[in-house]
């Protein structure tokens, strides 16, 4: 198995802030948790792997924390917020589950929301090869898999006046940083958004 790591210089050595992912595999996460080095990297995990031992096992030794997606599960979020403001990184996926397709789905706004009330950067992640290693390794092919860290950013200001719409916008941003560090052929929903080609062509100038 090949494993690239890219762009590990954009993630600060202390401080509060969010490293927020695209979601193709179970690897994801522990690939994360293999890569930075930070003692207090943490992430929000969902339940839905509550009774699988290794994973079981992994969210109590990395100190993560559990989140029911299918609710508005206000004490993980509450946990994600403190560990953050105590200076703690947290990892978030902000599509919420797993894609079945290989290509980025529409992300919830939860990670929006923990942005606002946290006030700290995004780390924004764009993760590939991980949707097909265990069928690679299966037919005993090796797997290339790439993950490359963006430089951190801050969002915009939530519009009182138009709280949708604005939360809209700054998922939007945090998808369309992700997906300009990722092949094109997995932008899946955010295809084609003009937000990407901006993006894309300022770290290429």
């Amino acid at each position: 198995m090949n494993i690239n790591f890219s762009g590990l210089d954009n993630v600060p050595p202390s401080g509060g802030c969010i490293l927020a992912t695209n979601h193709l595999s179970r690897l994801d996460t522990p690939l994360l948790f293999m890569a930075i080095e930070r003692t207090d990297f943490s992430g929000l995990v969902t339940d839905k792997y509550r009774h699988n031992p290794l994973f079981a096992l992994f969210v109590e030794v990395s100190d993560s924390i559990w989140i029911n997606r299918d609710i508005a599960d206000h004490k993980a979020i509450r946990a994600g917020l403190d560990h953050i403001k105590n200076g703690g990184l947290l990892g978030i996926a902000p599509e919420g589950t797993r894609s079945r397709n290989g290509k980025m789905l529409q992300a919830k706004s939860g990670v929006t929301l923990i942005a606002e009330k946290a006030g700290v950067p995004i780390i924004p992640v764009g993760i590939y090869g991980t949707e097909d290693t265990m069928s690679r390794l299966m037919h005993f092919q090796r797997p290339m898999i790439y993950a490359k860290f963006g430089k951190a950013f801050l969002l915009q200001p939530i519009d009182r006046s138009d709280r949708e719409q604005s939360l809209l916008r700054n998922t939007d941003e945090i998808m369309c940083r992700i997906a300009s560090l990722l092949p094109p052929q997995y932008h899946g929903f955010y295809s084609g958004h003009p937000r990407i080609t901006e993006l894309t062509q300022g770290m290429n100038q």
